[in-house]
């Protein structure tokens, strides 16, 4: 059994294996940096919720590189869907993808190939269906009112990414977890494959283990270690990618060093 004070120390190596770091430019990684990306703005308005729905949606594969990555990233499909209004798309586009997929073409120009049976036009499903759900909402209180329904209750927490999986085209369960924990539903963190290359190879949780599964054992960390799943995420989401995105810098993909800085120390 994996006991609480392993938990912490594995996270508290993960804090100091990223101060370590210094960016492609040569910027050191400081507390001051990092600060920032353990922060969650909360989304006021429908808009603003949408706008982040679409925003992990291209957070799965290479979607990031072939969508916003081709399009300077997703705010500029505003014009196209009417700031980011569900209703507003829902009223121009119905449930036709395709009819968003042409638009995007026309009038974005993703750079690339943009074929027609490709991401793209997932993705677009994605954004219709988006819509379509967010729109039964007449609020974002009211969001927030349903989904804080499920948040509340630690034995109903679990379904919430999985409804969300059954009513969005392209959204998995780890997307579904990405879209709630940025939104400010910081009991969440996406279990994605840098936490699972971590994590099994740390022996935080079993090789065979589920996604649903992953999300509990970065809880029970984040539990041990007195901080939020968000925070896990972050910490060894940074430390994987290298992507600090709100810098517009990188280090280099840490994952591997980062699992052998960990195992010299406790050997």
């Amino acid at each position: 059994m994996i006991s609480a004070k392993r938990d912490k120390r594995v996270f508290d190596l993960g804090e100091s294996f990223l101060k370590s770091l210094t960016t492609k430019d040569g910027v050191p990684v400081t507390q001051e940096m990092l600060s920032k990306y353990f922060q969650v703005e909360k989304p006021k308005t429908l808009s603003e919720i949408y706008f982040r729905l679409i925003s992990s949606a291209q957070n799965a594969n290479m979607k990031a590189g072939v969508i916003g990555g081709s399009i300077d990233g997703v705010e500029n499909l505003r014009d196209v869907l009417c700031d980011f209004e569900p209703k507003a798309i829902i009223q121009k586009y119905g449930d036709d993808s395709r009819r968003v997929f042409t638009d995007i073409k026309k009038q974005v120009k993703p750079r690339g190939k943009v074929n027609a049976n490709g991401l793209w036009l997932r993705y677009c499903d994605t954004i219709i269906s988006g819509a379509i759900f967010l729109e039964q909402f007449s609020s974002a209180e009211d969001f927030y009112k349903w989904a804080n329904w499920f948040y509340k209750d630690k034995r109903a927490r679990p379904a919430l990414p999985l409804l969300l999986k059954e009513e969005i085209n392209g959204f998995g369960f780890a997307l579904s977890c990405d879209f709630l924990k940025e939104i400010g539903f910081l009991e969440y963190g996406k279990p994605d494959v840098w936490l699972r290359k971590i994590f099994v190879s740390l022996e935080l949780c079993s090789p065979e283990v589920t996604d649903n599964e992953l999300l509990k054992a970065i809880i029970r960390v984040a539990q041990s270690s007195g901080v939020t799943p968000y925070k896990v995420d972050k910490v060894f989401w940074l430390i994987g990618s290298g992507k600090f995105y709100l810098d517009k810098k990188n280090t280099r993909q840490n994952a591997d060093r980062f699992i052998k800085f960990v195992k010299a120390s406790e050997s």
